[in-house]
């Protein structure tokens, strides 16, 4: 009987535990206490339907408390909840507020409610807006009007603009932005030394642009830290130029020469035909010769002449050579 009443006893102690754990677990006592304690009014009802909505109390009930402590009584229940609901980072919208109130920048639960589900860190935009970021730029390279290669690197320090963070550009624009006024000014400066001299005069140029506009930053310095000379692209460009035209004039050149063989093979192609032609008529001339001495139209004596007259031009001839 005895071990029954113990184990009786024993179950309800273990369901009591259970019936405990579900009710604290919707109904977080402990943390509706700590925010009596510290001056926010809500109530065990709210704390239940937040664990019904999927909200977590302890998260808005935290951000109430230190909203209340820093002064922000605009800052509501229902305003954190739905934040939260629409996949905001509660948090750092508290934060954000609790550290532009501090520093006394301009900045509503709705402003800071929008930046936040826009993407962007709130809290880091309101620690930009009071400390300036400096953003070093990539190497950017542009080429002056000599000819002569110059590799520069800028550090723009930007500071946050709370108003222009929803649909603002983001750095990536401002560093595009910057790297194409140094070309710009680079590009138009006469020389390279121009700029090696007077570096602090692209920033001045590349500054008056408002290369801020349309972005979540305002410019606040551009400053060149460091200039390398690059490559001699005229020189370069003047030597691809020159191999180009000697290309091309070895080519006609070429053209020329292939022309000129073709034309002397065709000379003599011809040479070769007319010699064939002359052999062939020789080839004849015995012919004629002996039906002229068998029809009387030529004599002994014209033969000899003839004969006489070939050898007297063939000694020409070979005096002519000697």
């Amino acid at each position: 009987m005895e071990e029954t009443s113990f184990y009786v006893i024993g179950l309800i102690a273990v369901v009591a535990i259970v019936i405990l754990s579900i009710f604290f677990h919707y109904v977080p006592f402990v943390l509706w206490l700590s925010a009596k304690v510290s001056g926010v009014r809500i109530s065990l009802i709210q704390l239940f339907l937040m664990r019904l909505r999927h909200v977590p109390p302890y998260t808005i009930v935290q951000a109430m408390i230190e909203a209340h402590k820093a002064g922000l009584e605009s800052i509501t229940r229902d305003g954190l909840e739905a934040h939260y609901l629409a996949g905001g980072h509660v948090e750092k919208v508290v934060h954000a507020l609790v550290s532009a109130s501090k520093a006394n920048i301009e900045l509503t639960f709705q402003m800071a409610t929008a930046i936040d589900l826009a993407g962007r860190d709130v809290f880091e935009a309101v620690q930009m807006s009071v400390n300036p970021k400096v953003i070093d730029t990539p190497h950017v390279t542009a080429v002056a009007k000599d000819g002569i290669q110059l590799i520069a690197i800028a550090r723009v320090t930007v500071r946050a603009n709370i108003k222009r963070l929803v649909g603002g550009a983001g750095e990536d624009t401002v560093l595009a932005r910057v790297g194409e006024g140094i070309v710009s000014s680079i590009g138009s400066a006469e020389s390279h030394k121009a700029v090696l001299e007077n570096p602090d005069s692209i920033s001045k140029l590349v500054l008056k642009k408002g290369l801020d506009a349309g972005t979540a930053f305002e410019i606040l310095s551009i400053d060149i830290a460091d200039i390398d000379i690059g490559k001699n692209i005229g020189a370069a460009l003047q030597i691809d130029q020159a191999n180009a035209d000697k290309n091309i004039a070895q080519a006609k050149a070429e053209e020329r020469r292939a022309m000129a063989v073709a034309l002397e093979q065709e000379m003599k192609a011809k040479a070769q035909e007319a010699r064939a032609i002359v052999i062939q008529a020789e080839a004849e001339v015995p012919k004629a010769m002996a039906e002229a001495f068998r029809t009387g139209n030529l004599g002994i004596m014209d033969y000899y002449r003839m004969k006489n007259i070939q050898a007297d031009t063939a000694m020409r001839d070979n005096i002519a050579k000697e």
